[in-house]
């Protein structure tokens, strides 16, 4: 667990598309990201224990991506499906999940990110990596035989919405009749360094999409604000900071709280160790008269798994059809692999002066490979 949890911390650390800083970079000969990872794993592995032993977050992404073939099997019954998982730091990663595609004779493969909101942090990150795999492949003379596509964000799919909308109904119904109508919806996601928001990431504008969104399926019901956990380091990151929000909240009397993951689509240590514990369970324990709550997350919830298989079904239904966001950069961006990796998903050819003749290719097989990004 320690090697694994020092990997994945090495990993993140030495990606130069979410910390953009020439003394991280270098590749395995800087040996700064190695001593950061190292000094941040005992952190790492306690927040662990806290949570049971390790992070749920791969189970439930292979249960929901169970789910959702199930359900694909109704929606697009002429069309073979199958579920491949990876992840951009831990494993399996994502590059091996596409050289399993390869392996197992795939014919297309839908990189479908689990964020709903797009960051070049996240999901740019990982479609920044899916296609230098790509390239490195044709440049060893080992190219893949599969065609690419991109489910690239959907914070405001309407099933999302409901999704998110039921599980906030379902935590106010806790709260006495007569506070219900005052209790604050804090909605809660992962902060962003402000060099990044100043490049003009769209993030924090599509996680208060989806923010209103359910406050409109709610009509509104309740007072609400967007706040941002998860800070890392002594740089400057978007705010209201979740915990300090939380604690003003309190002393300004809002005493009736629910806590909303609002960019997660499954628990892991950031809702489990975070928000469960160091929100919730530590703060209550300094403010007694407050009554913190935290709406479930996403995991399998029913009208979330119907989410994912349509937003399959409609993407298969357009033949890989991505939306016109995927094709624009950040205003100042400075990053020389995200004009080519959004050209070649918004295309599904490779660079003509990369490409072998005849590697990458339409076909008109149905079968077709679901692919997702944790």
């Amino acid at each position: 667990a320690v090697v694994s949890t020092q990997s994945t911390g090495l990993r993140l650390f030495s990606d130069k598309d979410l910390i953009p800083l020439p003394f991280l970079q270098g590749g395995k000969h800087n040996l700064l990201p190695r001593w950061i990872a190292k000094r941040r794993t005992p952190k790492i592995i306690n927040q662990y224990k806290e949570i049971g032993g390790g992070s749920p977050i791969k189970m439930w992404t292979e249960a929901q991506g169970e789910a959702m073939v199930t359900r694909l099997q109704d929606l697009c019954p002429d069309v073979s499906i199958h579920n491949y998982t990876g992840f951009r730091y831990a494993e399996p990663l994502t590059e091996d999940a596409v050289d399993q595609m390869e392996a197992d004779g795939m014919d297309h493969c839908i990189a479908f990110t689990q964020y709903p909101q797009y960051s070049c942090s996240t999901t740019g990150s990982s479609f920044n990596g899916i296609y230098r795999h790509i390239i490195q492949r044709q440049k060893n003379g080992n190219p893949t035989k599969m065609t690419f596509s991109a489910i690239d964000r959907w914070a405001t799919e309407p099933l999302l919405i409901d999704a998110f909308s039921q599980l906030i109904t379902k935590q106010l119904e806790k709260i006495e009749p007569k506070n219900r109508s005052k209790t604050v919806l804090l909605f809660s996601a992962h902060s962003l360094p402000m060099k990044v928001v100043d490049r003009g990431d769209p993030y924090p504008q599509e996680v208060a999409a989806t923010v209103q969104g359910v406050m409109a399926k709610l009509g509104f019901s309740n007072p609400y604000r967007l706040v941002w956990q998860s800070k890392v380091g002594p740089s400057a990151w978007l705010g209201a900071p979740t915990d300090a929000a939380i604690k003003g909240l309190i002393k300004n009397g809002s005493k009736n709280i629910i806590l909303v993951p609002i960019a997660f689509t499954s628990d892991h240590v950031e809702t489990l160790f975070e928000m469960d514990i160091e929100y919730v369970e530590d703060i209550i324990k300094e403010f007694p008269e407050a009554n913190i709550l935290r709406c479930e997350s996403l995991n399998t919830h029913p009208t979330f798994i119907e989410c994912l298989s349509q937003l399959v079904a409609r993407h298969i239904g357009s033949d890989g059809k991505t939306i016109p966001q995927m094709s624009l950069r950040c205003p100042l961006c400075t990053n020389p692999t995200c004009g080519p990796m959004r050209g070649f998903f918004s295309s599904r050819q490779l660079p003509e002066a990369i490409a072998y003749s005849g590697c990458v290719k339409e076909t008109d097989s149905t079968e077709a490979d679901m692919k997702s990004l944790g």
